[in-house]
């Protein structure tokens, strides 16, 4: 009884929805609204042997691979301060602090980087005043480079805060006994706070990894013609083109390729967890 309304609103929400998004992908669409339900594998076909989709999905993966990488290299350094450099009656603000980003609309945050980024725009404007530039730069807009900076901007506080929380629950008096045995503060980090945070870096990977793949509003408005992703691709298939079923064949892809990617990072995560476990005892 407790169980069956959110299993309910679960299965309303999620389950459904997706359910119609793996049947419609073995459908063909005959009109604006109708299709024949007659079982094809003709758009997984389409969907895997197109050189222009297998080209919008490697480099999906390869942009929100960069980002995550990025993200999650720059949140270590802020998180693990906050939580070992900052004092604990202080920490509560500067949590506040990273998650102000989130006061403003993400559509806002990315029109900024187009001002900033933009053929006359802040960073080329700057750089001619001082003298390092004589024409702006031209190809630091609508690009892959420009949905990565943009993209690894907007969720840095999803990587952030994972991360803040494992490093939060490290006991610290494994770090004195490492420093009471000899450890340097190099080997410290590296074989015992490093691995007690693996879950937290693991779950900022996926938060990041896993939206990044899907978004298709950054690389519309900053990436260009060479900056588009699969999800711009599959928007395109249900919007414009009247092809929903090879659009749902493309997400269902992407969804699996995900989910193979999660599930890897999952047993590395739980891996690590158990090594850390092995270690304590």
């Amino acid at each position: 009884m407790l169980v069956s309304p959110t299993a309910l609103y679960a299965l309303l929400l999620l389950a459904i929805p997706l359910a119609a998004v793996v049947l419609i992908s073995f459908w063909t669409q005959t009109g604006v609204r109708d299709f024949d339900t007659t079982f094809t594998l003709a758009n997984y076909k389409e969907a895997l042997t197109d050189p222009l989709y297998r080209q919008l999905m490697l480099r999906s993966l390869m942009v929100s691979g960069l980002v995550t990488l990025i993200t999650v290299l720059l949140a270590f350094p802020i998180a693990y301060f906050v939580s070992f450099g900052v004092k604990p009656e202080h920490k509560s603000l500067w949590i506040f602090l990273i998650t102000i980003p989130f006061w403003t609309s993400y559509l806002i945050r990315v029109f900024l980087w187009k001002v900033i980024l933009g053929y006359n725009g802040v960073l080329n404007s700057g750089l001619k005043v001082v003298g390092l530039l004589e024409e702006p730069l031209s190809f630091i807009l609508y690009n892959v480079n420009a949905v990565i900076l943009t993209l690894a901007h907007a969720y840095a506080p999803f990587a952030i805060l994972p991360i803040f929380v494992a490093l939060e629950k490290i006991d610290r008096s494994l770090l004195e006994a490492s420093r009471d045995l000899g450890e340097s503060r190099t080997m410290t980090f590296l074989r015992v706070t490093l691995p007690l945070a693996a879950p937290g870096v693991v779950a900022a990977v996926l938060i990041v990894f896993i939206p990044t793949i899907g978004d298709y509003v950054t690389p519309r408005l900053v990436g260009g013609p060479g900056g588009l992703m699969i999800a711009n691709m599959i928007q395109t298939q249900f919007l414009r083109l009247n092809n929903a079923p090879l659009g749902a064949t493309l997400a269902v892809i992407a969804m699996l390729i995900v989910a193979v990617i999660a599930v890897v990072f999952l047993i590395l995560g739980n891996r690590a967890a158990g090594g850390k476990k092995g270690g304590r005892t």
